[in-house]
Parts: structure tokens; C-alpha cells; sequence
């Protein structure tokens, strides 16, 4: 941002701040000393007001309009600056997140590619018939016979 566009930037004397906010100087002072204006200061320690002052004085005085007082005023201004932090905080995080879920994606989309490779797909086709594997009896037990006989056994005793 160029230095002539900047809104922070202090141009404004306090008669001509007071006059473009429509507020006398010592209500300037007052603020200050309220700690609801940080006005620059030259060397020489005068005030100098910049566009976003002369914004938050507005802000002030919109809100004494609404029936606040200073207490409240300045009660209000601290929560909306706490709000703003908050609300930068959470699209920060939003970043964060939205990096991370690319990394993921990413990440999950190799190790789909790379398994791909390993995993052999097998067709029954025209090939050579399929290979019957004989039952297999571990060693010391005897298979028992499975026929008619043997169930017609059983149910007579």
C-alpha cells in the first residue's frame, strides 16, 4: 500500500481532526487521556490524527448517539477489538486447516497409488483349471467318516 493510501498514517492536526470529526479539541484530549485515541505525535509532541482515528472518533460518537457513556463506550471498543483478534485467529486456523487437509488428500492419494501397484487383480478366465486342495487333518486325529452310515449310527443309539 502506497504511504498516500495508507489509513494509519497521522496527517491530521488536532484543530483539523476535531473540525472533520465534528468535536471540539478538548474532547480529543479527553479521549486520549481515556485511552480511546492513540494519536502520533511529531517531535515536537504534537498530535497528529490519521483517517482510521478520525474512524474510530466517529465510531465514539455513534455510539454516545445510541445513549452510551464513556465507561460503556470504551467497554464496547475493547470487546470489538477483542472480537477482530478473534476473528483473525479463526481464519488463521482456517489456513492451517485447509493446508493440512490438502497435505492429507495428498498424502492418502500416494499411498492409494503405491498400493495400487502391489495389488494383483486375478480373473477366472480360459486359463488352467483351478487347483482342489487336498483337506489337511492335523497330525494325532482321525477324520470321521461322513456318509449315510455314520448318521444313521448316531441317531440309533
Amino acid at each position: 500500500m502506497s504511504p498516500a493510501h495508507d489509513d494509519t498514517r497521522p496527517v491530521f492536526m488536532i484543530g483539523v481532526a476535531a473540525a472533520l470529526a465534528g468535536m471540539h479539541p478538548q474532547t480529543l484530549r479527553l479521549y486520549e487521556r481515556r485511552g480511546l485515541l492513540r494519536p502520533g505525535r511529531t517531535k515536537g509532541r504534537t498530535r497528529l490524527y490519521s483517517q482510521a482515528d478520525l474512524a474510530r472518533l466517529r465510531r465514539i460518537q455513534a455510539l454516545g448517539v445510541e445513549g452510551l457513556n464513556l465507561a460503556g463506550i470504551e467497554r464496547v471498543l475493547h470487546l470489538e477489538q477483542r472480537l477482530d483478534a478473534a476473528v483473525q485467529r479463526v481464519r488463521t486456523l482456517e489456513r492451517e486447516v485447509d493446508v493440512r487437509i490438502a497435505e492429507h488428500r495428498r498424502e492418502a492419494e500416494a499411498t492409494r497409488r503405491a498400493l495400487s501397484t502391489e495389488i494383483v487383480h486375478l480373473r477366472r478366465g480360459s486359463g488352467p483349471p483351478a487347483v482342489r486342495v487336498a483337506q489337511v487333518i492335523p497330525a494325532g486325529l482321525r477324520p470321521v467318516p461322513r456318509g449315510p452310515a455314520t448318521t444313521t449310527a448316531r441317531r440309533s443309539s
